[in-house]
């Protein structure tokens, strides 16, 4: 089962994206996560961190091979079928900064 701040690496998840994988972190509720619904909200990580409020920094303790960002304006919904080659996930406190990065993409208050 997936689960909101595990990261998983998908093969060609868009047409315009120069990569032939990414890896895309979910930041969907858990309660639609686990709904019959087929897609989930996930932003995707960069090498090229921005230094811009709505990133959040993560890196090896995740799962990963190098310094990276989580890129919170870039939201897509994928399909649970593509989120099968897991990679890592998320401590409580990068949850929680991933949160405040969402708000703040998303104009929350």
């Amino acid at each position: 089962m997936v689960k909101r701040g595990e990261l998983y690496r998908v093969s060609k998840p868009t047409k315009s994206d120069p990569k032939n994988f990414r890896v895309f972190v979910v930041v969907g509720r858990q309660e639609v996560i686990e709904s019959n619904y087929s897609t989930v909200i996930c932003a995707p990580i960069y090498s090229n961190c921005l230094g811009i409020e709505t990133e959040v920094e993560i890196g090896v303790d995740e799962g990963l091979k190098h310094h990276s960002c989580i890129r919170c304006d870039e939201l897509f919904s994928l399909h649970k079928s593509v989120l099968t080659n897991y990679v890592g996930e998320l401590s409580p406190i990068k949850l929680q900064e991933l949160n405040e990065a969402l708000k703040i993409a998303l104009v929350i208050k």
